[in-house]
């Protein structure tokens, strides 16, 4: 691979070997647009201070893949690109905001501006840390006490993110300030001063986005006036929808039909453009058309074709997306005239309005009185109710007809309190408003949100003694709460699997929070991976020092610094049924709940399905860009996990990728496999063989399918006609298969299909969603087909371990290298069998003389064997996404566009074929702290215990939209057997080591009739077979080690068994699991 090392700063140092073509650069650096004004800003050194200082790489002289990529780091972003794109990114480095009030909420808002990567954040705080802020803010340790809240916050918030400029104010805001900033968060004012705040900014030109928010206990508010006139570019940032066209109608309205391999996702008044219709060419004119009766397959257009030409074939119908102009309200008129509340909870419905009024109450009673009101102070609550009703009935509109006591009292009893899982909650969905205000991306809150948690509270009446503070870290939670929750909190024990993006969070809260603290509690924390640059962006327990080790450490001893007292223990082993011997039975049973942060549905299912056999609370939270969800499994009440399952993706057909693809899906799905296949597996393959050839052979000889005749084929090509031993041929090497792929292969399909070939009913082979191929001719002078040669060469040289000679810097030097070689004239053959069976799930074809070719195949590669220098070997070369400099997707990006090009598809930047070739997740930030923060509020009822299924809520949540919906959990599925009824979570246990006669006399006691008994895959009884009755009288546990030969480790003392039943009746009966103890 060509030598290139990173410095500290983020930026490229070119050295000997690079190759030479000035076009475009792969060298990231945190940047922000120059052409805008904006500063550059260095990675290395920490930018506290006014001013930010330069970094600048030297570009490499032939850079590949995507040239607009300088200005920011897309191995640290790239999650975040995937759900922003450049442009969105590009404003947010250009943006200043200020949060002015540096307790949880502020500290959790910052921390999510400061990893998505604004230009600069200002705190604002005149106050100082006291121990009452340290369960909400997690920058704070008992050393800061007596410190300004936003001097103490700086250092930490730095090292997320060195591109960002952090500065401190600690002195009054003036109103005059605020224009130095594109958007203002408030966390901490009072109503009169933030009214004055935000009509300066409504009426500043151009608007500053203004955003007024609190955290009162269980109760959160959320205030947006982004100017009179806003204009949101990207309402919900999904990619427009598109449809194939399969006939268009000459008609008043006219119809419009789609082939129907997809559901068209379109809607009612969409507008939509038409490209590539064949015949009826007006619809070409770029001009959208207005959808009306949209349909799964089909719609209408308003506009008369009857005299159009008529339709013949093809045609791409897209999405246009409308930009929405939304008129803001300042807050001085949005507080009388407050409009329409967005709703998240139905059983809530009532709730935003009551809470409007509250929030109000607060800041007067603040404002008379000089304080909050005192936790489990009746007096004060009386008189916080008594100043919302004297609101509430001077309100000329929308006077409430009753007021809930019972909630207001809640609230004025926590109005002190910042928890940490509402500023998580709450600083998620802030920081994410602030990035639509700054990039126009996302439909912004439209104007009050508001929301409680008032199920978190236990069941039982709090006692107002239990909510005196104790002058601890927790004073906050215990005021809300009461002390004898916080003790649960601290003495639980937690199972959190996973410490990536989702750990990082968890981690945080559950340290703030208290849990596992005390004496008796413990946390235990597994994950396998190590941590990775990309991960800085949103695991913000990292640093980049960090890159490298062990998730779980690093994030256990970052929450240990958060917490001195949490009681943890970092684990790097993957739960799954090969680790059992660690997660024992032992570990499960003693476990108080569990706390899933994975990131893949398998592992999702594994530790479901130990939740619910050793029936433990789990959980369950997962994110998709800016959609999260969170779903909590309580053992007896809720359905599990694993009870519901989303589709599986659609797969497209084999041959559709191979022949005949339609979009850049299929294309780089092609691209990956070829990539994997030409420089992991046959190297991989060669190096098998090498290893023992004997051994080798043999098993092609007893396998002797298609499968391993291509295999030996692939091996005996690459160490043969393939095998490079200088750079001069892996460029030949590349520069052929440049020829294979994109020129020759076409020939041959469109050979063997022409343009007008049909199908046997007579219909045009080529219709839709097929799309006719033309080949590519080859030409060093576009650079395109020049960079895939030298990204494929590199790659090639590497796999025979080759140097890279220094010439391949000179741009003439590599053309001329490739213009040497000699590329052999192509013929058609005629009896060339292309697959063109949907259904069809292997290429390979199978041939009734494999075994006879592979025999002869054998012999050929003993023969090359024998031409191979003492020692080779060859170095396969593993896919990995995250690293720029590795030419990986250079290669998979060039073989994507170049057969996108043969098809006439519209081709993408390596960084689109990044997210799409390497199955990148996107996410940010904002959506996984809302999505813990959710969870947290749910942990407070499980530690607690007492709470109904209707106390606990699951989410699922869009901040693009924003679409909040929250609901009651699923009750799980109840059998009924006589007067018995069970649900998934029983699980039947019998004792005393019992034979088989005892068990089966045991189910025949409760009406059950069981006909076969399975341990596993092997059947330890069935009723059908006379002689399984001999095994009456043997012990279950000896079944199944001498039957099923089970190996029951010693700190087994049970196995489990699978039971057929029936009633009386014949009926079967599906009963629960059956667990057999036998010490």
């Amino acid at each position: 691979m060509l030598p290139r090392k990173r410095q500290v700063g983020g930026e490229v140092v070119v050295e000997e070997g690079e190759p030479d073509f000035a076009n475009e650069s792969p060298i990231k650096k945190l940047c922000t647009d120059e052409s805008k004004g904006s500063d550059c800003k260095n990675t290395g050194n920490s930018n506290i201070s006014s001013s930010n200082s330069s970094s600048s790489g030297k570009p490499p002289i032939m850079a590949l893949g995507n040239g607009n990529s300088g200005d920011i780091d897309e191995d640290l972003h790239s999650r975040q690109l995937a759900v922003y794109g450049r442009e969105t990114m590009r404003r947010l480095f250009a943006s200043n905001i200020l949060v002015s009030g540096m307790q949880g909420l502020g500290a959790e808002i910052a921390k999510n501006l400061v990893l998505a990567g604004v230009k600069s954040v200002t705190l604002h705080d005149e106050g100082v840390v006291e121990l009452w802020d340290l369960s909400g803010n997690f920058f704070f340790t008992e050393d800061d006490v007596g410190k300004n809240r936003a001097l103490a916050c700086v250092q930490k918030l730095q090292e997320l993110n060195n591109a960002v400029l952090i500065s401190t104010l600690t002195t009054q805001l003036t109103k005059e300030k605020l224009s130095d900033f594109q958007a203002v968060v408030f966390t901490d004012i009072s109503l009169d001063k933030a009214i004055e705040f935000d009509d300066y900014c409504h009426n500043h030109q151009p608007p500053i986005s203004f955003i007024k928010t609190e955290v009162r206990g269980l109760f959160g508010s959320v205030f947006c006036d982004f100017g009179p006139e806003f204009t949101v570019l990207d309402v919900d940032g999904e990619d427009p929808h598109t449809g194939i066209v399969a006939s268009i109608s000459n008609d008043n309205p006219a119809m419009i039909s789609c082939v129907d391999d997809e559901r068209l996702d379109f809607q009612d008044g969409d507008l939509v453009l038409f490209t590539e219709v064949h015949g009826m060419t007006e619809l070409n004119d770029g001009k959208p058309r207005k959808i009306k009766n949209a349909r799964p397959y089909s719609f209408t257009i308003e506009e008369d074709t009857t005299n159009y030409a008529g339709y013949e074939k093809g045609g791409i119908v897209t999405q246009v997306k409308q930009p929405k102009v939304l008129k803001f309200k300042p807050l001085r008129e949005a507080v009388k005239e407050p409009g329409d509340f967005l709703l998240i909870d139905f059983s809530k419905f009532d709730r935003p309005p009551l809470l409007h009024l509250a929030f109000q109450a607060l800041d007067k009673f603040i404002s008379e009185l000089g304080r909050f009101p005192v936790a489990g102070s009746e007096d004060d609550a009386t008189k916080f109710i008594s100043l919302v009703t004297s609101i509430n009935d001077s309100s000329a509109d929308g006077r409430l007809e009753e007021i809930d006591q019972k909630i207001l009292r809640h609230f004025a009893f926590g109005a002190r309190a910042v928890l940490n899982p509402m500023a998580a909650m709450f600083g998620g969905i802030v920081g994410q408003e602030v990035v639509k205000a700054c990039s126009a991306k996302f439909h912004p809150l439209f104007q009050f949100f508001y929301f409680d948690s008032v199920e978190s509270l236990p069941t039982e009446a709090l006692d107002p003694s239990d909510l005196k503070p104790l002058n601890s870290r927790y004073d906050a939670q215990i005021s809300v709460f009461g002390a004898k929750l916080q003790k649960k909190l601290e003495d639980s024990k937690v199972f959190t699997v996973g410490s990536g993006a989702l750990g990082c969070e968890f981690l945080k809260n559950l340290a703030l929070m208290g849990v596992a603290c005390g004496q008796e509690g413990k946390l235990t924390i597994t994950d396998d991976d190590v941590i990775e640059k990309s991960n800085l962006s949103r695991q913000f327990l990292f640093r980049d020092w960090n890159i490298g080790q062990a998730k779980s450490t690093v994030a256990a001893t970052a929450a240990a610094l958060i917490n001195s007292r949490i009681n943890i223990e970092a684990l790097q082993n993957r739960a799954s049924p090969e680790t059992e011997n660690v997660f024992d039975d032992t570990f499960w049973e003693n476990l108080d709940v569990v706390i899933n942060a994975l990131d893949n549905v398998n592992a999702r299912l594994y530790i479901d399905q130990r939740c619910l056999y050793f029936q433990k609370p789990l959980l369950e939270s997962g994110t998709l860009g800016a959609k999260c969800n969170t779903q909590m499994v309580i053992p007896h009440l809720t359905e599990n996990y694993g009870a519901s399952r989303d589709p599986p993706e659609k797969q497209a057909p084999m041959c559709t990728v191979h022949s005949f693809p339609h979009n850049i899906d299929h294309c780089l799905t092609w691209a990956r496999s070829e990539f994997e296949g030409l420089l992991e597996k046959v190297p991989a393959e060669v190096n098998a063989y090498l290893t023992n050839p004997s051994e080798y052979t043999t098993a092609m000889k007893n396998a002797g399918d298609a499968q391993a005749r291509n295999n030996l084929e692939s091996v005996i090509e690459c160490l043969d006609k393939e095998r490079c031993e200088t750079f001069q041929d892996c460029i030949t090497w590349a520069r052929l298969k440049f020829e294979d792929y994109f020129s020759n292969r076409v020939k041959q399909l469109t050979y063997t299909f022409p343009e007008d070939a049909t199908t046997s009913s007579g219909t045009p082979f080529w219709s839709a969603p097929k799309r006719f191929p033309r080949p590519l001719v080859f030409s060093v002078d576009d650079l395109s087909h020049l960079q895939f040669i030298l990204a494929a060469s590199i790659l090639r040289a590497e796999t025979f371990n080759i140097a890279i000679p220094d010439w391949v810097k000179s741009t003439q030097k590599f053309a001329d290298a490739v213009n040497n070689v000699m590329v052999p004239e192509f013929q058609p053959k005629m009896d060339v069998k292309i697959v063109t069976d949907e259904k069809a799930t292997n290429i390979l074809p199978a041939s009734i003389d494999d075994a006879a070719v592979i025999n002869e195949l054998v012999m050929k590669l003993e023969k090359c064997r024998e031409q191979l220098p003492p020692a080779f070997k060859m170095n396969p070369i593993q896919f990995e996404k995250d690293d720029d400099t590795n030419y990986h997707m250079d290669v998979i990006a060039g073989f994507a566009n170049m057969r996108a090009r043969n098809y006439g598809i519209p081709e993408v930047d390596k960084l689109k074929a990044k997210f799409i070739a390497g199955r990148i997740i996107p996410a940010i930030a904002t959506s996984t702290a809302l999505a813990t923060g959710l969870v947290c509020l749910e942990l407070y009822k499980v530690l607690a215990g007492g709470h109904k299924i209707e106390d606990y809520r699951n989410t699922f949540a869009n901040l693009a939209l924003p679409l909040f919906s929250m609901a009651e959990p699923v009750p799980p599925k109840v059998i009924k057997h006589q007067d018995m009824s069970w649900t998934v979570w029983d699980r039947w246990i019998i004792k005393d080591n019992p034979t088989l006669k005892q068990l089966l006399n045991w189910l025949k006691e409760k009406g059950l009739n069981a006909y076969s008994i399975s341990y596993g895959s092997c059947l330890l009884y069935n009723s059908m077979f006379p002689k399984h009755r001999e095994r009456m009288d043997k012990h279950m546990v000896d079944l199944a080690r001498d039957v099923a030969k089970a190996e029951l480790p010693s700190y087994r003392n049970h196995f489990d068994v699978v039971v057929a039943c029936e009633d009386d009746e014949d009926n079967d009966i599906d009963i629960p699991q059956i667990s057999i103890y036998f010490k």
